[in-house]
């Protein structure tokens, strides 16, 4: 049952744990860095959500130069979107699914020559074997023996991959400045954890319907995330990144979250103010961001208790966008949008 109503003229959206939810993969990579440097990932975590990984890496490792800084950055974000793609690319059933041999009982594909494979894809049975001629090598042989010999190879190499990946996980044969070590270039440790654990990429509840709700030049993105990482977790789960787009590495912003910057940043190129824009946000230092920027904040409880973000500021803390509705009001550059916020 609708409970509060108001209007404003834009909106404008963290990212991560707000539109979509990649904290699995983010979590693993700040674990990994905790582990690296000696830390507790549970204190990590806690110390590095939604705020930029340039920041949180300066804190972490200040023996980072400054002209290293931003492959620093690049790098660490491409290893949370290894973590969200690993399982699906590399996972169980990933690895060597074309080199498993037919089960005992099955139509083996191996009977049936080369040449007839594509024919028998939409038969219901075996095509018709036509027998061979006197004298001549039968004509099915050679289809069998090149696709066994494929089939034994793509297995010899899965078992020889598993072995070295062994190695690699309980003698801890790699090391972080060099990409690869093993000869056979096989991943580092933590890349084959990443592959044993889905912490793909989601959508979270109801923001297609929000964002399909609002026009495409009254919102705008302002996130923690840096280029790669935010368009990349975007459009794994299908948002189109919306033209106005701000990333940690916008060369514009003095400071990222807490400090209302990005805010202000995002506002602005919209072409209207802070103080006219609805926020929402799912962290507590995101949450204070927006408030210092002076927008209305919607709270969504997504990735934190209600009890670790209710005395952050918010003007208003939902479950998730299921429990907001907008509707825009009016037409033109006099258009408004109507949020409900439905009681929970």
């Amino acid at each position: 049952m609708p409970t509060t109503s108001f209007e404003c003229r834009a909106v404008l959206f963290d990212m991560d744990g707000t539109l979509t939810d990649s904290i699995a993969a983010v979590e693993a990579a700040w674990t990994r860095v905790a582990e690296e440097i000696g830390r507790d990932p549970a204190e990590v975590i806690a110390l590095t959500h939604g705020k930029r990984a340039v920041d949180n890496l300066a804190m972490l490792k200040p023996d980072i130069e400054e002209d290293e800084m931003d492959a620093a950055v690049a790098a660490f974000e491409q290893s949370i979107l290894f973590y969200a793609d690993a399982f699906h690319k590399y996972g169980p059933g990933r690895h060597g699914e074309q080199a498993s041999l037919p089960s005992s009982g099955a139509l083996t594909p191996a009977l049936w020559s080369d040449s007839s494979s594509e024919s028998s894809a939409t038969s219901s049975g075996p095509p018709s074997r036509q027998p061979s001629s006197a004298g001549n090598m039968d004509p099915i042989r050679p289809g069998f023996v090149t696709r066994l010999s494929q089939m034994l190879v793509a297995t010899a190499l899965e078992l020889e991959a598993k072995g070295s990946r062994r190695l690699i996980e309980e003698e801890g044969y790699y090391n972080h400045k060099e990409e690869r070590k093993s000869p056979l270039n096989q991943p580092q440790a933590w890349e084959a954890e990443a592959e044993a654990v889905n912490r793909s990429v989601k959508i979270l509840p109801g923001v297609r319907r929000m964002l399909s709700s609002i026009p495409n030049d009254r919102y705008a993105v302002a996130t923690s995330g840096a280029k790669t990482y935010a368009h990349g977790c975007m459009t794994r789960v299908g948002i189109n990144p919306p033209e106005v787009t701000i990333t940690a590495d916008d060369k514009r912003l003095e400071a990222g979250k807490p400090a209302p910057d990005p805010f202000l940043l995002a506002a602005k190129c919209l072409g209207f103010s802070a103080t006219d824009c609805v926020v929402f946000e799912d962290s507590p230092n995101g949450i204070r961001a927006g408030v210092a920027s002076g927008a209305t904040v919607i709270a969504v409880c997504t990735s934190h208790e209600r009890a670790q973000i209710e005395h952050c500021g918010a003007h208003y803390i939902v479950e998730d966008m299921e429990r907001v509705i907008c509707k825009v009001v009016g037409q033109g550059e006099d258009a408004k949008l109507r949020f409900t916020i439905l009681d929970d």
